[in-house]
């Protein structure tokens, strides 16, 4: 067997599990390997996003109509409160030139420029991600890029690494299902995907989901559909969110939240920061939070768009993380991408330049304008000069954890990869099942049959009839 390496030639003794404090706590910082493999991957190509390339994007507001302020403190969350903010849509594994119809995750960004410093929700169209584990998503992504010595995308690729990966099941199953071509950014939901927190007045934490609900209904298209519009028109999804608010028709979302007490999180079967889970609905109602709607265009697609910068590392008092593996690495990830794509001070740019003042020693380096104000001699904290200064008031309340600090299999820790997919799969009626069936065996054209008889495998643990379905469409 060949040895695993750095890029140094060190043995790798795990290349699946981020290294965490518990099963369930944070990931170290000395997980070396994973801090490299998300550090090369940013700088894999330029100057475009690695992903999430091709995009789209419009300001808008955020108008909080509801009173959630026992739940949190943030400014931009109690009711009342309005909120400028730009949101970006994308595809994820296309290029900058790709087409806007193709099956695909929609990435769904948002840039809240709120009184207390930018808050960034960097989410998707989908509830659900392919990975818990961000150790993989470097090797996830090669997999929806182009295969090197060809210089094709493989769809070998994309089933092998799925069919090794039964914790991908659920977001495929949402990928190749009705729902995998929105026919526009306007009529498709948009979710925060991972498990953040909100902290009150008090001091008292709670878990959350943030949901994004389209008031302008849900619209899709089939692969001959959209296959149609490509070959006329490959930014049909542009056109339609520019076209639309150029006339003044404003696209909205209704604001809703899901939100899941420390204690419920202890008592639940599987982890709640589970990014490849859902949470009940039932268990865990939406509460409706307010409206966004978006009313404005940009002036220049360069500046405003392709230089505008999300991370989930940017977030208000009164908003927190969470023990999720996925939004820990990315909060890393994230603003290391943008550094390397558009610049050291990126954060100086207008459009992600904050709306409040900005007190910060990170003044050297490249691309610095001016735009932070320096006191003099005060260039280094502490000081004696009256620079800016620390504020324990914004301290978040303490998170027990717990347990040996060792590379815990994700997989092992919760196994059960085909009950939610296989409430999803229930939820379909007939003519949804026959698209996914289809979806499916389409997308698997070329595909070895080994490969193709081990995702089988997955879906019969799924449901029989979806194995039996995929199994009658592949003989087409």
């Amino acid at each position: 067997m060949k040895q695993l390496t750095t890029t140094f030639g060190n043995p790798i003794a795990d290349n699946q599990n981020s290294l965490t404090a518990g099963s369930m706590g944070g990931i170290m910082l000395q997980d070396y390997q994973l801090l490299e493999k998300l550090a090369h991957q940013n700088r894999e190509r330029i100057p475009e996003r690695t992903v999430h390339a091709n995009g789209s994007a419009a300001y808008g507001v955020l108008e909080i109509t509801e009173d959630i302020s026992q739940y949190t403190k943030a400014k931009v969350l109690q009711k009342g409160e309005k909120t400028k903010l730009l949101l970006r849509f994308s595809t994820v594994a296309g290029e900058a030139g790709a087409a806007d119809a193709e099956r695909d995750v929609r990435g769904f960004a948002l840039k809240f420029y709120t009184k207390e410093g930018n808050w960034d929700l960097v989410g998707n169209n989908t509830p659900v991600f392919f990975l818990k584990d961000p150790y993989k998503f470097p090797d996830f992504i090669h997999t929806q890029k182009r295969n090197p010595r060809t210089h094709m995308r493989s769809a070998q690729a994309a089933w092998d690494f799925w069919s090794l990966s039964p914790e991908t099941l659920h977001q495929v199953t949402i990928l190749m299902s009705d729902r995998g071509i929105p026919a526009s950014y306007r009529q498709m939901h948009g979710f925060g995907s991972h498990t953040y927190s909100l902290i009150n007045k008090d001091g008292k934490r709670v878990w959350v989901k943030f949901h994004f609900k389209t008031r302008q209904g849900i619209k899709n298209l089939t692969n001959k559909e959209a296959n149609e519009i490509i070959a006329n028109d490959r930014e049909s999804h542009q056109k339609d969110l520019y076209e639309n608010i150029e006339k003044g028709n404003f696209p909205s979302w209704d604001f809703k939240i899901q939100v899941m007490t420390e204690e419920q999180a202890k008592e639940l079967p599987y982890s709640p920061f589970d990014l490849t889970k859902v949470w009940s609905h039932k268990d865990f109602p939406l509460i409706k939070v307010g409206v966004m709607t978006l009313n404005e265009n940009p002036n220049n697609y360069f500046n405003e768009v392709e230089q505008a910068a999300f991370s989930p590392s940017n977030i208000v008092p009164g908003i927190g993380f969470s023990p999720d593996r996925m939004l820990q690495a990315r909060i890393f990830s994230y603003p290391d991408a943008q550094r390397y794509r558009i610049g050291t001070h990126y954060a100086q740019l207008k459009v992600n330049r904050p709306i409040n003042e900005v007190g910060t020693y990170t003044v050297g380096g490249a691309m610095n304008n001016g735009t932070y104000e320096i006191e003099q001699n005060a260039y280094y904290e502490p000081n004696s000069y009256g620079g800016p200064k620390e504020n324990k008031e914004f301290l978040e309340p303490d998170l027990a954890l717990e347990g040996l600090m060792k590379r815990y299999d994700h997989r092992e820790l919760d196994d059960d990869y085909y009950s939610q997919p296989r409430d999803l799969f229930n939820l379909m009626n007939d003519s949804q099942k026959k698209q996914l069936f289809n979806n499916i065996a389409e997308s698997m054209a070329g595909v070895s049959d080994e490969v193709v008889n081990r995702a089988l495998g997955h879906f019969e643990k799924i449901s029989s009839d979806y194995a039996n379905g995929v199994r009658k469409a592949l003989k087409k």
